[in-house]
């Protein structure tokens, strides 16, 4: 059972930013970690989960990276959310599942993501639809 412990994520920056999330909490076998940026409204969040029931194992990955920007209203500064983007990951496995079978399947996803992988990369972060 792996350790909840600090997770380094690259984005695709031109020169890719390493964003570090440290362990906040587990609650309920959820454990979340966050990405401080100094207003608690803006921290970027991921949490990871493995639920169970007797014949299938759910893996989960969330993140949410939301965008704050400072609003003025009556003279008063205060930082607000304009945006969010969220990401879900979840795998469904059966409990008869190799180790094997889910070392590939997370494969195939981990290399639709890459931005090589035109089809998934143009509806993911071009959000063109498919013809």
């Amino acid at each position: 059972m792996p350790q909840l412990a600090p997770l380094v994520l690259k984005d695709r920056q031109a020169t890719p930013v390493s964003h570090t999330f440290v362990p906040e909490d587990i609650s309920s076998g959820v454990g979340a970690l966050v990405e401080s940026t100094g207003v608690p409204i803006g921290d970027r969040r991921v949490t990871i989960a493995m639920k169970r029931t007797p014949d299938r194992r759910k893996p989960e990955f969330r993140l949410s990276v939301p965008v704050v920007q400072d609003q003025t209203i009556n003279g008063i500064t205060q930082p607000t959310v304009v945006r969010t983007a969220y990401v879900d990951i979840k795998f469904n496995f059966d409990a008869t599942s190799s180790e094997q079978e889910r070392k590939d399947v997370v494969g195939m996803a981990e290399e639709a993501l890459k931005a090589a992988t035109t089809l998934c990369n143009d509806v993911f972060v071009k959000l063109q639809g498919v013809y």
